[in-house]
């Protein structure tokens, strides 16, 4: 936990550095670590986070750092602030800057084209993490690889757990931003599910409160007020939407309201043990953020994968087995 909070604190300076110079002066300050650590004879790891900002995404940099640290390697980390232009930026100068490998989260999973073309083209070993921008593993060129977890199985688990809970009634849905195919495809696990296993429940609406707890407190005060008693349950693409909807329900006397998150954060857990969510599915940072750290520098040294990519599985929380995940992420 130390280290996430220190590499938190180093992500803010970062996102302070690049705002008020522009991608460019950002992309050649955050890669000067990198030549410095290839002069010294360590593995050089250039991590492209997709937005420090997004809670589950600085878990993802804590697990590669440590791994990072375990390896005897060095990492750069960079933010893109969710924004693919400067995504493109950053990576195109820590190849210049010369890293032996590179860990990209994409900001849109629809555009990472030239991001790849310029890791190949380059021969640096490419492992895009936790993000897939591939719509068909049979696509991924040599020398990059993929490492996530199946999101349609994330969305499938929290449509089982609510369902079971409240069997009929109607379900709202909180999802990402749209450049993500995360959002798609837990969206629709939860409403292939619904419709599958639970006929007696209708989703009402969906919405996108672009991951943030607060854009999430705003829409779900909305649909209380639109659907009143209609209203039964709430799946959250991720835990930070599904807390907004614990908080926005509660301040409405509304805890009748069954909510699911997904990720099993700290806060995420916490509040499942406490018996305001009703669930949320794990999601393994270290699995995926540790592995794609572990993987790169595998495909660096020449190791041959005996994948183009690797699946990490999720898992269903609840009140039962919680305090198992707790601290995980």
């Amino acid at each position: 936990m130390k280290r996430k909070i220190a590499l938190f604190a180093i992500g803010a300076m970062m996102v302070g550095a690049m705002a008020g110079c522009g991608s460019g002066s950002s992309a050649s300050n955050s890669t000067a670590g990198s030549t410095a650590a290839a002069d010294d004879g360590a593995m050089a790891i250039g991590y492209s986070c997709v937005d420090m900002n997004n809670t589950f995404q600085t878990y993802l940099v804590a697990a590669a750092e440590d791994k990072a640290e375990e390896l005897g390697a060095s990492i750069t980390v960079t933010d893109a602030q969710n924004d693919v232009v400067k995504q493109q930026d950053q990576v195109k100068a820590l190849i210049q800057q010369g890293v032996d490998c590179l860990v990209v989260v994409p900001s849109d999973s629809s555009a990472m084209g030239p991001i790849t073309n310029a890791a190949t083209e380059a021969g640096i070993p490419l492992v895009y993490c936790n993000v897939n921008p591939f719509e068909d593993f049979a696509d991924i060129p040599e020398g990059v690889h993929y490492i996530g977890s199946d999101e349609t199985e994330a969305g499938t688990y929290q449509a089982e757990m609510l369902g079971e809970e409240i069997q009929s009634g109607g379900v709202a849905i909180l999802h990402g931003g749209l450049e993500y195919e995360a959002t798609y495809k837990r969206t629709a696990g939860n409403e292939d599910t619904f419709a599958a296993q639970y006929s007696d429940i209708s989703v009402l609406t969906k919405e996108d409160a672009n991951w943030q707890r607060d854009e999430a407190i705003n829409i779900v005060n909305n649909w209380i007020t639109a659907y009143g008693d209609e209203l039964t349950g709430i799946c959250a693409n991720n835990d930070e939407m599904a807390l907004g909807a614990v908080e926005a329900l509660k301040a409405a006397g509304r805890e009748d309201v069954k909510v699911v998150g997904i990720d099993a954060t700290p806060d995420g857990c916490a509040s499942v043990q406490a018996g305001e969510m009703l669930a949320t599915v794990y999601q393994d940072s270290v699995g995926q953020g540790g592995g794609a750290v572990e993987i790169a520098v595998g495909m660096a040294n020449g190791e041959a994968q005996a994948e183009t990519y690797t699946m990490i599985p999720y898992q269903k929380v609840t009140a039962e087995n919680v305090e198992d995940f707790i601290g995980l992420n």
